[in-house]
This record gives structure tokens, C-alpha cells and sequence, in this order.
């Protein structure tokens, strides 16, 4: 007989040996009756996620029964956004991850679930709790505010189209400013079909996370706790010095603290230090700069951010210059070992395809990057491992088992594909073409003819969208004119 309740037994990946995860129950009083019930906590790990706490409480007196999630890790650096279309039945079975910090939209009808009890379901079973809220107290509604009651009977209409496939596509999306939910994703999902976006918290966010510089971090001492952000300046072992298209200025600084507010040119290969405030817990930290000059294409700004305090680290490439007015799609066919060593410039605000590989990036996932073709794949392998099989190192074997208890073996066989064809890729055994779409025309490829043109790079400018523009903030940009509207009011 088994000495307890367990949940499902999975191998362990070093020593083959059998590990069971045990549920503790817990004595907990019923909030219903007041009576004595029982508490279920389980630790379990969600693919391509990460840790969670699965708590069920139930009531032998009253039946009483609740259910609800908590994250098991910490809050992330920065805030996440997903957004997935459901086209179809399948769909409705993705696994979602709501945690108590994260806000529900179901688009379509412009209706939001608050943030409030935590929950691991299905995108079928969040839309159908939605429903069941809106009928429990519908005949109340009905006689009391017939007005009101008529709108929520169609909105609850709605639900029920979408639940019984009769209302596809309709669009979803889960915002948590901890980072701490989730929506489940497929390889080779078509464009938009499921988006990831981060994005850096405001003070009121932190705030509600209890995040700030009120106090000593634990195990700091409260003198230690630093009062201001560190003054701004050029490291010294960083001063630029026979560097060839990065000679200092006659006039660049000479000493070792810069106001990099001031009106002085930013030179080449210098980095610069300036005081920021971390991402992640918001306190003071320091950013550095470093702006180099990519030949034939433009210079761009190198970003480095470390946090003394929770061990905050971020890169981040930016490119400058104005706006232009077309985006630019780059093309380049990866035929050897000489293109996967290109180096590749992946702004922000670029997608990036690679057919063969059923392989899309949407604009915001990873932020800029500057690598080589063989670099940004091997981030985007190691990256997926990492969430889905807690493997460290990228080129680690796939576990045979023990991937997460809610994974299906369907499920396990399209993402072993989908790796196998990467590496493939990344050892230079597969050609594929890879594709960056920048409606800001920031992204690069290294042109190995230049300055003439390369046999296996095309590059084609074409027209944003209203979609791209309104994305982009460029919609209600107002560069010309502008000074004689504010003088008028």
C-alpha cells in the first residue's frame, strides 16, 4: 500500500531512480460552515512555464469546495502580456496560468476578469467560470434592472457561441505584472496567433507587488541601504584608445565623470555609466552605454543593466536615427558554416521567421539583440529548454520522461521535432531561410559582399500597416506644425 496520497510519479533525470511528488493535506477551517475541512497543496511544474502551487480545499460538513494556484518561484524582472486567437475546438483546450496579479480579457466582447483568485485551467475552462458568474445571479438582474440584464444575457449568449464553436476567431489575453501567468503555445503557430510581450512595471505596479526602496532587502543591513543612485561616469578601463572609427574627439572628455545629459557628443566605444532604477525592484542601480558603429548600416547603442540587489541583468540593443517611412524585410538564405557566423542585429520592434523550422518570434519577445545567425538560434533553443525541461544547458539531452506533469505525449513529440530540426540548423545539417520583419527598419544582416550587393541577402522596404502605425505610436506623432498649435493654445 502506498503511505500516502501521491500525485503522478515521474523519473529522475540524473540517478533513474523513482521520484513520487506527495500531496500534503493540511486541517483548515471552512469559511462556509465554520467546520473543519482539509487543505491539498501540490508542487508541480508546468511545461514551457515554471513551478506552481495547486491548493484545493474542501468541506465534508457542507461540501464546500475551492480551488486555486499560486506561483512557487519568485516575481519575475518584468511584466508579461499573452495574447492567443482561438480558431478552432482545439484551441479551447490550451492550458492557461491566471495567477492572482493577472488581469483576463476576452477581446472580442471587450470583458475583463479582474485580478483576484489564482487559477490553472484551459482557456475553455476560464471562459466557462465567466459564464457561470454572469448566469448565477442573472434572474436577480433580470427583475431588478431589466436594462442591465438584457446586456448581460447577450454577453453570456456570446460566451456560450464561443464555447460551442460557433463565434471563431475571438482573441484572449492574460496581462500579470509579476510575469507569473501563462497561456500555452504550439510550434510553428501562425503569425499572431499566439504573442508574448514583456515590459517594464510602473511604480504602481511594483507597489501593489509589494516591490520598493523602502526598506533593507532581507539579510541587508539597513545602513547599507543606498540613498542615491550612483554618479554618472566613463569607466576606465572602458576609455576608448587606438580604436579604428572610434578615436575620442578633440573635444570628447577627459575625465572620468560625464553628465551624460549634457550637449557632448557620445563617442565611440566609450562606455558610459549612467544611474537607472532596477526593473525588477525598483531600486537604484547603474546602466551602461556603449554606442557602436555597425559598417554599412548605422550605429546602435549597446545596453548592459545589472542590479547589485535582487541580481537583476538585462542587454538590450537600440538603434537611433529618425523613424523612417517604410519598414524593411531582410531575407537571408542560410547555405553554410560562413552564414550561421553573419552577424545579425534583431531590434525590438522586428519579427523573425524561419519557415523550415516552423519557428516565429513575434516583435517584443526578445527584446534586441546583436549576435550571429547561429547565436540568436541557439538563445531561442536554450530559452525554450530551459522553461520546458529545466535544463540548464542548452545542448542537454531531451529527458524521456519527467517533462512536467501536464504535458501530453502529443504534445512532447511536436516540441522534439521542433528541436531536433534546430539543431540540425544550428550544426549547419539544414538550410532554412531566415526572414526579419522591422516595420522600423532597424534590424541588420552582415553583408559579406558589401558594399556590393549579396547574392543570398534580399532586402525589400514596403509600406506599414495602420496596425503597425497605431502599435508604433506613430498614428498621433505630430512632427510638423506642432509650434504653431501649442502657440495657439
Amino acid at each position: 500500500m502506498d503511505s500516502g496520497p501521491q500525485a503522478n510519479d515521474h523519473a529522475d533525470g540524473d540517478d533513474g531512480e523513482t521520484e513520487q511528488k506527495v500531496v500534503e493535506e493540511i486541517p483548515s477551517l471552512c469559511m462556509n460552515c465554520h467546520a473543519d475541512g482539509t487543505t491539498r497543496l501540490l508542487l508541480t511544474r508546468i511545461p514551457f512555464f515554471r513551478e506552481i502551487v495547486i491548493m484545493s480545499f474542501a468541506c465534508d460538513e457542507c461540501g464546500f469546495q475551492n480551488n486555486e494556484i499560486q506561483s512557487a518561484g519568485e516575481i519575475q524582472p518584468r511584466g508579461a502580456k499573452y495574447a492567443f486567437r482561438v480558431e478552432r475546438d482545439a484551441d479551447l483546450q490550451r492550458q492557461v496560468v491566471k495567477s492572482d496579479m493577472c488581469v483576463f480579457r476576452i477581446e472580442d466582447l471587450d470583458l475583463e476578469i479582474p485580478a483576484g483568485k489564482g487559477q490553472y485551467s484551459n482557456v475553455e475552462g476560464v471562459v466557462s467560470g465567466v459564464k457561470s458568474d454572469l448566469e448565477s445571479n442573472q434572474a436577480e438582474r433580470m427583475e431588478q434592472m431589466p436594462e442591465i440584464g438584457e446586456q448581460v444575457a447577450g454577453v453570456i449568449r456570446s460566451l456560450g457561441d464561443m464555447l460551442e464553436g460557433r463565434r471563431y476567431p475571438f482573441t484572449v489575453s492574460a496581462d500579470d505584472s509579476s510575469g507569473n501567468s501563462w497561456i500555452e503555445p504550439k510550434p510553428g503557430e501562425a503569425a499572431g496567433k499566439w504573442v508574448k510581450s514583456e515590459y517594464n512595471r510602473t511604480m504602481q505596479q511594483n507597489a501593489m507587488l509589494g516591490l520598493g526602496d523602502d526598506g533593507p532587502m532581507p539579510g541587508e543591513q539597513a545602513s547599507s541601504q543606498p540613498t542615491s543612485a550612483p554618479d554618472p561616469e566613463i569607466r576606465l578601463e572602458y576609455h576608448g584608445h587606438n580604436l579604428v572609427g572610434g578615436q575620442p574627439s578633440a573635444d570628447a572628455p577627459t575625465t572620468n565623470n560625464v553628465d551624460v545629459s549634457a550637449d557632448e557628443n557620445i563617442v565611440e566605444h566609450q562606455v558610459y555609466s549612467f544611474p537607472a532604477s532596477c526593473p525588477g525592484c525598483t531600486r537604484p542601480c547603474t546602466t551602461n552605454m556603449k554606442m557602436v558603429n555597425i559598417p554599412y548600416f548605422k550605429q546602435v547603442v549597446l545596453m548592459s543593466t545589472v542590479c547589485e540587489h535582487c541580481g537583476y541583468r538585462s542587454n538590450e540593443v537600440k538603434t537611433g536615427g529618425e523613424v523612417p517611412e517604410k519598414g524593411r524585410k531582410i531575407t537571408l538564405r542560410v547555405r553554410s558554416q560562413e552564414d550561421l557566423a553573419r552577424d545579425v542585429l534583431k531590434s525590438e520592434s522586428a519579427s523573425l521567421m524561419v519557415e523550415e523550422l516552423q519557428l516565429r518570434v513575434e516583435p517584443g519577445t526578445m527584446g534586441g539583440r546583436f549576435t550571429t545567425v547561429e547565436g540568436i538560434l541557439t538563445n531561442i533553443r536554450k530559452d525554450l529548454r530551459a522553461q520546458a525541461f529545466g535544463l540548464e544547458d542548452g545542448d542537454a539531452p531531451l529527458p524521456a520522461n519527467g517533462v512536467g506533469d501536464s504535458i501530453s505525449a502529443d504534445s512532447k513529440r511536436s516540441w522534439d521535432q521542433f528541436f531536433d530540426s534546430l539543431t540540425e540548423a544550428i550544426e549547419g545539417r539544414k538550410q532554412f531561410t531566415l526572414v526579419l520583419e522591422d516595420p522600423l527598419a532597424g534590424s541588420y544582416v552582415q553583408s559579406l559582399t558589401a558594399p556590393e550587393p549579396d547574392p543570398q541577402i534580399e532586402s525589400v522596404e514596403y509600406d506599414r500597416t495602420e496596425e503597425e502605425e497605431d502599435e508604433l505610436g506613430l498614428s498621433d506623432m505630430k512632427t510638423e506644425g506642432y509650434e504653431v498649435r501649442e502657440a495657439e493654445t
